[in-house]
This record gives structure tokens, sequence and C-alpha cells, in this order.
């Protein structure tokens, strides 16, 4: 058996039952291996299903970050995320700007209806982009990877 360095409580596993502390030597680790060791999961960085979700959530942002990040910029898996996250962001700022200009015509075409529709349209637009993003960083967070039908394979190229 193994005492805790932190409560001196004997210790069968990885983790004191007592206080939590991680225990060098206990069951599964290396005799004598620091906390922080390559083996753990901390010293490694985050996961890669973690960083490839995080791809998505400020778009651009952060699909720029993770491939100038150097462990993650060498990962295939993360590239292609970001890279789809960075263009699909694009094409929602695009068709955003579509959106107006044609919401904008029909407004000053028939000012009532196309009022209406253009709130309507935008509103479809809105809902369907925030459906996709949210879709986009659920799959990449399972493991799945969900090539979006025109940045997909664009980003596969780049990946």
């Amino acid at each position: 058996m193994t005492q805790c360095p932190n409560c001196a409580a004997e210790v069968e596993g990885k983790f004191c039952p007592k206080c939590g502390t991680p225990v060098p030597g206990g069951m599964g680790t290396p005799t004598g291996a620091p906390y922080n060791s390559p083996t753990s999961p901390a010293a490694a960085g985050m996961a890669d299903n973690v960083a490839s979700a995080l791809c998505y959530v400020l778009g651009l942002v952060t699909g720029i970050l993770f491939l100038v990040l150097a462990p993650y910029n060498q990962n295939k898996k993360i590239r292609f995320h970001a890279f789809q996250a960075i263009f699909f962001h694009v094409g929602m700022i695009v068709t955003f700007i579509v959106v107006t200009i044609v919401a904008t015509i029909f407004s000053g075409i028939v000012p009532l209806v196309g009022a209406m529709i253009s709130m309507l349209l935008s509103l479809v637009v809105w809902l369907g982009a925030v459906v996709l993003w949210i879709l986009l960083i659920y799959k990449a967070y399972n493991n799945e990877r969900f090539v979006l039908p025109v940045v997909g394979p664009l980003a596969e190229k780049q990946a």
C-alpha cells in the first residue's frame, strides 16, 4: 500500500480516498512518476474532441487561434474543424449580408408585406445558422466528422 503525500492516508489506487490527491506510484501509475508526467492527460494539453469543438465556439477567432497554437495546428483533425469553422463563419457573414440586401429591397418595393417577409426570412436564416452551429459543436465534441456541403471539402483540402 502507498501513503498519500498530502494527508498520509493509506491509498490503494491512483487517488487518495480521503483528500483526492493523485498518488505517485499508485495503481496504474509508474512508480515515482511526477504528477504532470507525459502520461497524464493534463500534461498533453486538452483532448482532441474538446479542441475540435472549441474551434466552432467563436467562429473566426477560435478557428484562427487553433490554427496558430503549436500543438493543435499539427493535428489534422483539429485543423479540419478549425478551417471548417472559419469557412462556416465567413459563409454566415456573407449570407446575412445577402439577406439584409434582399430584405431592404423587399421593404422598398412593398413596404408592409416586404418588411414582414424580410423579418421572417432573417429569423429563419438566423435560427438555421444557430442550430447548425450547435450541431457542429456537438458533432466535433463527439469525435464525429460532420462535413458541411460547400465549405467542408474546402476545409478537408486545407487540413
